[in-house]
Order: C-alpha cells, then sequence, then structure tokens
C-alpha cells in the first residue's frame, strides 16, 4: 500500500506536465465567442459625432465589415489607429467603431487629431454592448458579413499581420455562397 503513494507524486507530475504542455499550444489571443455565426446583439445607442443620432444592429448591415471596440484609455487602441486608418484609406474596408466606456469629448478629440476610419461610431458609454457582445477590454475587433453576423473575433490589437489574417476571412464572408448560408 505504501508503494502506491509514491506513485501518486509522479502521476501529479505527469499530469500537471501534459496541461503546461497543452498550455503552450494555445494562442492567448484567441478567445471563443458564444456570438460566433450568430448576429451582432440587439442595441440602440447614440452616434458618438451626435448625441441625437440613434444607431442599432441594422445599421451594421449592408456590406461586410470590420467591427472595432477602441478607447482613449486604450494605450493598444492608440497603436493599432494608424493600421485601421490605412485599411479603411487604401482598402476601402468598411470599419464601424465602438467606442467604449469612455468620454465622447475625449474620443472625439482624438478622432480628430489621430483621423477617423470609421465609417460610423457607436458610443457605448456605460459598456452594455460591449458587455454583451462579451467585450474583455479594447480594443477587440469582429468581422461581420453583409447579414451583421459575427463570422470571426480577434482580441488585441490590429496590425499587418493580423490585417492579412481578417483579410482573407473578409474574402471569404463576402463570397455568394456565405451570403446565402448566413439566412
Amino acid at each position: 500500500m505504501k508503494r502506491l503513494f509514491l506513485f501518486i507524486p509522479l502521476v501529479v507530475f505527469i499530469a500537471l506536465g501534459a496541461l503546461f504542455w497543452k498550455g503552450l499550444t494555445l494562442d492567448p489571443t484567441e478567445l471563443p465567442t458564444a456570438l460566433l455565426n450568430k448576429p451582432v446583439p440587439t442595441f440602440s445607442l447614440p452616434a458618438l459625432a451626435a448625441e441625437d443620432g440613434l444607431l442599432t444592429q441594422e445599421s451594421l448591415k449592408g456590406k461586410p465589415a470590420l467591427l472595432n471596440v477602441w478607447a482613449t484609455w486604450c494605450p493598444t487602441c492608440k497603436e493599432e489607429h494608424a493600421q485601421l486608418n490605412k485599411i479603411a484609406r487604401e482598402e476601402g474596408v468598411t470599419i464601424y467603431g465602438i467606442n467604449y466606456k469612455d468620454e465622447r469629448a475625449a474620443a472625439n478629440d482624438w478622432l480628430a487629431r489621430y483621423s477617423n476610419p470609421y465609417v460610423l461610431n457607436i458610443y457605448d458609454e456605460a459598456g452594455s454592448l460591449g458587455l454583451d457582445l462579451g467585450v474583455y477590454g479594447a480594443p477587440e475587433t469582429y468581422v461581420l458579413d453583409a447579414n451583421g453576423i459575427i463570422r470571426y473575433r480577434h482580441v488585441g490589437a490590429v496590425d499587418q499581420a493580423v490585417w492579412e489574417q481578417l483579410r482573407s476571412i473578409m474574402k471569404q464572408v463576402s463570397e455568394p455562397s456565405q451570403q446565402e448560408g448566413a439566412g
């Protein structure tokens, strides 16, 4: 019986080693979302630029787009902002913004200073839309198809390498066979 107890630490060590080995193969920026292949949650929030203009999930339909969660208090958002401007300007990609838990005046000043890549910007002062999307923090970027269905989620900054991946996904969701299946 005592010999059996001698093997318990070895078994525990092997099990922990296997778990740690598995953890090394995981991508920390790949967080699952329950909303994959589902529509953007229902919302009615003001536009960042105009307090009286309400935006809804219907505002995000029409063509494939990126939906970017950002804030002025987020240093990584500033880091990715030049890349988003480049994507919008040089490639004509539609980018929608969600200004997350921020101050309206600061956000509008920030966009005036650093340029505005967004076709429209949702002002999510309380973070309610972010909560419904399952946002962990800014920045996060979603690929939407033309029907407003979430096809992919990226957590973290969009740099050139990430953009190459997002571009490929956007190309896939732009194909007619993908749109028919989105129903």
